[in-house]
């Protein structure tokens, strides 16, 4: 009996959570990404978040809905936040979000590419949501760390607690090769596993180009945003 009530509180608790997931998405906005890259990544996220199978996932559990925010990155001092943090608890939430985001014009922004500094900011944007089942951090890039703190040198207690960092690495340039800015796919794909994500379940998605954007950033959205549902099943479940 003591049993089946602690486990009725534990799911009564989960199911009236303000939060099932914080998602904090950073966007490159370095000058190795022109201009027709940066609008395809701009609408990439915005199609993405608009398929049938992500908003399915994002509107499963309207008790505990997920909150996104979105910044573009670029240099040490370079963060713009382009979408506040914002909570996806209807469609008319979620339109809201899309149009805030294809509606976001480009600054000038320095042209060096500081992934340790997208992380710290985004660690910061995440501290603000203390109360969510889960706090995500998704960095775009698509190219190595040239300037400002390593990632790979921020230490463990600059991570907020719980926090996963995972990444989607874009390759640039043709498929014949011959842009000076291709850009060895599966050598930046052990880069951002080795030095940029982390925390529980990180992993790498991997476009191929930014006119795949679109197909990564769902395939990326699909795999961690429906993870949280069966991680809080699964915990509710070990108490039986």
């Amino acid at each position: 009996m003591i049993r089946a009530l602690a486990c009725l509180l534990i799911w009564s608790g989960a199911a009236h959570a303000a939060c099932r997931q914080a998602l904090a998405l950073g966007l490159d906005m370095s000058t190795s990404v022109d201009a027709v890259e940066y609008r395809l990544q701009l609408e990439g996220l915005a199609s993405a978040l608009q398929s049938d199978a992500v908003q399915e996932v994002l509107f499963a559990q309207p008790d505990a809905p997920i909150r996104i925010a979105v910044f573009e990155w670029s240099g040490p001092p370079n963060q713009t936040l382009v979408l506040p943090w914002t909570e996806l608890q209807t469609p008319a939430d979620l339109a809201d979000a899309v149009r805030t985001i294809r509606g976001h014009q480009r600054i000038t922004a320095a042209p060096t590419t500081a992934i340790g500094a997208a992380l710290l900011y985004g660690f910061a944007l995440l501290d603000a949501q203390p109360d969510c089942w889960k706090r995500t951090l998704d960095l775009s890039g698509d190219g190595e760390t040239n300037t400002g703190p390593r990632p790979e040198d921020i230490p463990s207690d600059r991570t907020p607690p719980g926090v996963t960092v995972n990444g989607l690495v874009i390759g640039s340039g043709n498929a014949r090769g011959d842009d000076h800015r291709f850009a060895d796919i599966k050598a930046l794909s052990a880069y951002y596993r080795r030095n940029v994500v982390r925390g529980p379940g990180a992993f790498v998605e991997v476009a191929l180009g930014f006119e795949d954007y679109a197909a990564a950033m769902e395939r990326k959205l699909l795999r961690e945003l429906a993870s949280i549902a069966i991680g809080q099943l699964g915990d509710v479940a070990a108490f039986r």
